[in-house]
């Protein structure tokens, strides 16, 4: 590649080498990317196994010597080795003033059991419990690393290129403009342009679309897509902090963070439920002994296997799962969710506000027709408003500039202004004042222009206070639009609105073309906010508006929306910051997607709901007349647990 020291093929000869030492001399960590921190999840459930099998033996041996002295030693023995846990965190959480959540009811159940000297039932049942909690255990570590193998985009190492030599670093001691190499079948560390070489990249972690992307010299690539079939060199234009990847990653880990309506009801109910049914456990225990004459141990054990029943571990532990689990496939879907809230809100939304540039229209614009007034030609109108246009960097500045294929001399420009909502203004060297803009612009500066009516966008151009002409830009619509207007509406959401800066009558046309129920046009950015405020106010109550947008200039009314959702986020900071929702393409229709996700994940945990509290209910009932006893409790207890966390790991499977 002319005027590179360097080629793909070249730096790839050079890191055969490099790998051959790296895999000679392994080490850990992020310089060379080759070791294996070990699995801490994995050794924690190894641990568990362990703990079981010496309890189990001990508490069989404990059943074998019966009517032996040591028999209740044995069985204490069991007791301590399976549950010293669970007791040390219930007296631990004690001490802080904390009795609500299921150490504190185990122990106090089995610890009231061994008092009135049930031995054998206080220790297999927490036994049971144990091997209960193992089994939920597995369910939710099978499903967080389901949920990370879905996000496992972070990157390893960076082959760099530096003084002749390729060097594996990490990604996090790549800067901005260093050159590097990536393989075949390696993850890209690093956004940045390609270089030199081509390829054909795997984006399915960032977007969820299976098809991959053809990229070549000047092509942009993301950190976190995988390199398929060809060596690239690639210049990085953004550090590792900063980049797709990190900022996804980040995300993620901290989408928990914003916790449900329904996550937040069930840790409020369980602060009050607790400390109640401790009550009438204690009231269970002392009342009928004392008032109808009952007997004190058969009283006594009702309560406790009361207080094991009324564990609310089932709710605890299973809902919050089926929010994450809910955000994870979404992400597998390319459509990045930053907390539960917003995964349930999309349950509740009524409107969904559109940005028409970028987000239903392509956002590639083309000058598709040029109206030069009377006394000037094409090239010369063209040339006007490439000039006025050459410090913008708005969609139709850059199709201007396309379609005038020439260079401006930028220091022919004594002043530049950009006017947000109407056009630019320049002065050139010569104190010539050149005007490019929509109507609105002409009339402010009092220019009486000729109205053109052809479909696209109009540029009027300006040249000292005289009309010089006319040009216009299209945008075509997006394919994937129409169907998710039509989809929208089939799913039940009452009004759809496009927002746009642009001309009424262009406006008309597309809102027209798909369906749309209301349009606002020729909007200035502070106009959009005020719009959105109004629509919120008129939809009805608890429903939710959602907007959708580029995430550059609408950040703003993404922020102010009930639901803000950035379209085409890859490599927009902008749309990752300002967005409650990121979509990783830029298909309107993963909308659809995202709601349907939301509605199943919300089916999904109110059946843990349903489930859970009926059969506590029915439980409590039976434990509180002596029909059931503690085998039953830990059934009731970490049977439904299970069942409900199971249940949970669909919301990621479906």
């Amino acid at each position: 590649m002319p005027g590179r020291p360097f080629s793909a093929a070249r730096c790839l000869e050079r890191s055969v080498t490099m790998s051959k030492q790296c895999q000679s001399n392994p080490q850990n960590g992020s310089g060379c990317g080759c070791g294996n921190g070990g699995n801490r999840e994995d050794g924690s459930g190894k641990r568990q196994v362990i703990q079981l099998s010496v309890g189990a033996l001990l508490l069989a041996a404990a059943l074998v010597i019966k009517g032996h002295a040591a028999q209740p030693y044995v069985f204490l023995a069991s007791y301590a080795v399976l549950g010293w846990k669970v007791v040390y965190s219930a007296l631990k959480n004690l001490l802080k003033g904390k009795v609500s959540d299921e150490n504190f009811l185990m122990a106090a159940a089995t610890g009231g059991a061994f008092a009135i000297g049930e031995f054998p039932e206080a220790a297999s049942v927490m036994l049971f419990y144990s091997v209960g909690e193992l089994f939920q255990d597995m369910a939710v570590r099978r499903s967080r690393k389901s949920i990370s193998a879905l996000m496992d985009i972070r990157p390893d190492f960076a082959n760099i290129y530096r003084e002749g030599q390729i060097t594996r670093v990490g990604p996090s001691d790549v800067k901005i403009g260093d050159m590097i190499l990536v393989k075949p079948g390696e993850k890209i560390p690093l956004d940045g342009v390609v270089a030199d070489g081509s390829s054909m990249l795997d984006m399915r972690a960032l977007t969820g679309e299976s098809v991959p992307k053809s990229i070549g010299v000047s092509g942009n690539v993301f950190s976190g897509c995988v390199n398929l079939n060809g060596v690239l060199i690639i210049e990085v234009t953004k550090p590792f902090g900063e980049s797709t990847a990190a900022k996804i990653i980040a995300l993620t880990e901290s989408a928990s963070a914003g916790k449900a309506p329904t996550e937040n009801f069930i840790t409020t109910f369980s602060r009050y439920y607790t400390p109640a049914v401790v009550g009438l456990a204690a009231l269970l225990a002392v009342i009928p002994p004392l008032f109808f004459g009952g007997v004190w141990n058969d009283w006594v054990y009702r309560a406790l296997v009361f207080l094991m029943i009324s564990c609310p571990c089932a709710l605890v532990i299973s809902i919050p799962l089926g929010f994450f689990g809910g955000i994870g496939r979404a992400s597998k879907n390319g459509i990045l969710v930053k907390g539960g809230n917003y995964l349930e809100a999309l349950n509740s939304i009524d409107t969904v506000v559109f940005d028409k540039t970028g987000t239903l229209t392509r956002g590639v614009f083309e000058v598709t027709g040029i109206y030069p007034a009377a006394g000037f030609t094409n090239e010369k109108l063209l040339e006007y408003a490439a000039i006025a246009e050459t410090f913008s960097n708005h969609p139709v500045a850059a199709s201007i500039k396309k379609a005038y294929g020439k260079d401006v001399n930028e220091r022919d420009i004594a002043d530049f202004k950009e006017i947000a909502g109407h056009g630019t203004s320049v002065v050139i060297v010569s104190k010539t004042r050149i005007l490019a803009g929509n109507a609105k612009l002409m009339r402010q500066e009092n220019i009486a222009i000729t109205e053109n009516t052809s479909h696209g966008t109009k540029v009027y151009i300006a040249v000292d206070g005289k009309y010089l002409g006319c040009i216009v830009i299209s945008d075509d619509i997006k394919p994937d639009s129409r169907a998710a207007i039509a989809g929208l509406k089939d799913i039940g959401v009452r009004k759809t609105v496009m927002l746009t800066g642009d001309e009424r009558q262009t406006a008309e046309i597309i809102a027209n073309e798909l369906s749309i129920d209301e349009i606002h046009a020729q909007l200035l950015p502070h106009q959009k906010v005020e719009i959105v405020e109004r629509l919120e106010s008129e939809k009805p109550p608890k429903k939710k508006l959602a907007f959708a947008g580029d995430g550059i200039n609408d950040a703003p009314v993404l922020a102010r929306a009930d639901i803000g959702i950035a379209m085409g986020g890859l490599g927009s900071d902008a749309a990752i910051e300002a967005a409650d929702i990121v979509l990783m393409t830029d298909e309107p229709s993963k909308i659809i997607t995202a709601i349907k996700i939301a509605a199943d994940t919300r089916r999904i945990v109110w059946q843990n709901i349903i489930f859970a509290m009926g059969v506590k209910g029915i439980f409590l009932c039976l434990g509180a007349t002596g029909i059931s006893g503690m085998w039953e409790a830990v059934f009731a207890d970490i049977g439904v647990s299970l069942l409900a966390t199971l249940n949970a790991v669909r919301t990621m499977k479906k």
